[in-house]
């Protein structure tokens, strides 16, 4: 009787093993849940902006009056890489803008802050300054060089949101 009991109770714990598994199953397939999409969380780059403006030696760019749904990502200084600026944002679509900025030599710099994008023509006047359009596959670009440092707005976004940045910054000292 013994080993009876002792099947019966292994018997039961598989049973319960499979309604465990298939009730898992059940809940995965139909609880929502999308992996592909992290939330990206809003970066404060106010105090980072402030240190930039004391220290680096051009005027440091920043969007002044975006809307609300422009949402700021990254921001980096780093005076000893050629006083240089980082600031990225996803623009109201998802898509990615960022705004960089150094003294390096601007071939070097252009060259890795667009992804290898290649020069065009075309040259915009925007904001008091001309930008030069760059196009990639990774990103497309605007790019300005003056007073000592190069400044480009880059992504992954439409050119009309690279021009909507462009238009939107600020190039303050502090």
């Amino acid at each position: 009787m013994a080993g009876r009991q002792g099947n019966q109770t292994v018997k039961n714990m598989l049973w319960s093993l499979v309604v465990i598994v298939l009730v898992a199953g059940v809940s995965y397939i139909f609880v929502p849940h999308d992996e592909s999409k992290t939330p990206v969380k809003r970066v404060d780059y106010r105090v980072e902006l402030v240190t930039a403006r004391r220290a680096a030696a051009y005027p440091v760019a920043a969007p002044e009056g975006l809307a609300k749904e422009w949402k700021p990502t990254s921001v980096r200084f780093d005076a000893a890489e050629h006083d240089s600026w980082h600031l990225g944002f996803l623009d109201p679509d998802g898509e990615y803008v960022v705004i960089k900025q150094s003294t390096d030599k601007p071939a070097q710099f252009i060259e890795k802050a667009t992804q290898e994008a290649v020069r065009t023509d075309t040259v915009e006047k925007l904001g008091g300054r001309e930008w030069r359009r760059y196009e990639g596959s990774t990103y497309d670009a605007l790019v300005s060089t003056e007073k000592g440092a190069t400044t480009v707005v880059a992504g992954t976004a439409s050119f009309g949101q690279l021009t909507r940045m462009v238009e939107a910054l600020e190039m303050k000292t502090a």
